[in-house]
């Protein structure tokens, strides 16, 4: 699985309904702010990687493709080093 389909997976699980890659989850309603720092939680662990505070805006959070472009923009700058 891509990068992408383990974030849609993961949240499509939560909220137990199909969305579209570019749905704001918040902002539909169907997550709240505790959610936002699970999904901090799932990509750390999921991912390896360190969400660091300047990290936190909720634009890196909102959706499966917002969530898809943070994470690989933390993978492939730790890669290239």
């Amino acid at each position: 699985m891509n990068t992408r389909e383990r974030i849609k997976s993961y949240i499509e699980g939560v909220v137990m309904q199909l969305l579209d890659d570019d749905e704001d989850i918040f902002e539909l309603g169907l997550v709240d702010s505790l959610f936002g720092l699970q999904l901090v939680s799932f990509v750390e662990q999921e991912f390896g990687l360190e969400v660091d505070g300047d990290d936190l805006d909720i634009d890196n959070f909102c959706s499966i493709a917002a969530l898809d472009r943070f994470v690989n923009s933390k993978i492939i700058p730790s890669v290239e080093r």
